[in-house]
């Protein structure tokens, strides 16, 4: 061991600490948690008792000596660099390279706005999870098992963990309508929410289609509520988003949670009615989902539907933001551009 410290104290002293690089690589070798010295306190552990103190001693010995050559090189260093004459070559009236800001993506700033024109008629937000079980996804609302409209939505269901005892399937949520069953099955009535937050469905990518995108889904629950209050709010939120001269039509359809149904559609904004790419030819987008509140989900959660009555809507933030700000490719709100997403610093 003796013989060890002795070789080691050697090779400390005789060293290259003349530059930056090969002073570095001396802290590694001797100072470093992993380097030479350190080796050498681990090895402390095997020498007799009797000539622990001694060997002890000389090892802090040798750590001193390494740490106090290497402070003198660094300051050595130091000292030089601080005496070399400026570099002539570079130009010091030149500006700062500017320390830019990020800024809101512009889903978010659609969002803010969506929300707060709720917001204005009295809806408050609401929040769920994105991995939902059966139940909240589809069974409450009025999907039966094996029934075809669950083909309806392309699902991403979650593989439970090895071992682990599920007694219903998990997925990531196919639309923010779990929200409303949670929000029906916690909160008394009367209910006026919505539910903004990220979904996921197995479809392929597109300009006009996405895996994951977002939705702001509504609801309103109360004594004696009709579609006509349901197309007063579709109304006065179109009209605060888009304009008083915007265009607005419901269209008879079909969704498992909600009878009647009905999709809503504008003017196409980017075509004014023209016909595009967005909105197939047709001079009208399809910005939505509605209908009245099928008795069935309101007794699944406990609601009486010989009582109550409520509305409900749902709409892709994705599509929203697209005609507001005239963009043609959904794909790029994922992307990354920066120079997409520069067009929106000063919103």
């Amino acid at each position: 061991m003796q013989e060890s410290i002795s070789s080691l104290a050697a090779e400390v002293a005789a060293a290259d600490v003349s530059s930056a690089a090969a002073l570095d690589q001396f802290r590694l070798l001797y100072l470093g948690r992993k380097g030479r010295l350190a080796d050498l306190f681990d090895q402390l552990k095997t020498v007799p008792n009797e000539q622990k103190r001694a060997v002890g001693q000389q090892l802090n010995g040798l750590k001193q000596q390494a740490q106090a050559r290497f402070d003198e090189a660094q300051a050595a260093l130091e000292a030089a660099t601080a005496n070399q004459p400026a570099d002539a070559t570079f130009d010091y009236t030149l500006p700062t390279v500017p320390n830019a800001l990020g800024t809101r993506h512009p889903l978010m700033l659609v969002r803010e706005q969506m929300l707060r024109i709720f917001a204005r008629i009295g809806f408050a937000v609401a929040e769920g999870p994105e991995i939902e079980d059966d139940w909240h996804n589809f069974t409450a609302l009025n999907f039966p098992e094996n029934h075809p409209a669950r083909d309806m939505q392309d699902t991403f269901f979650v593989e439970p963990a090895p071992g682990a005892e599920v007694a219903q399937p998990h997925l990531l949520r196919t639309h923010t309508s779990t929200v409303q069953v949670r929000v029906m099955e916690n909160e008394p009535l009367p209910i006026r929410r919505v539910m903004p937050g990220r979904v996921y469905r197995n479809e392929a990518i597109s300009a006009r289609a996405h895996m994951l995108f977002h939705q702001i889904e509504g609801l309103y629950i109360d004594e004696n509520v009709s579609f006509a209050d349901l197309k007063q709010t579709i109304y006065y939120f179109v009209r605060e988003m888009f304009g008083e001269d915007i265009n607005i039509r419901f269209r008879p359809s079909y969704f498992p949670f909600t009878e009647p149904s009905a999709e809503i559609d504008i003017t196409c904004l980017i075509c004014k009615g023209a016909g595009c790419n967005i909105c197939k030819g047709s001079g009208w987008v399809e910005i939505g989902g509605s209908g009245m509140v099928d008795p069935n989900v309101l007794e699944n959660c406990g609601i009486d539907s010989e009582k109550y009555t409520g509305y409900a809507w749902g709409m892709g933030i994705e599509r929203i933001t697209m005609l507001k700000y005239q963009i043609k490719d959904l794909r790029l709100f994922t992307e990354n551009d920066v120079r997409f997403l520069r067009q929106f610093e000063a919103l």
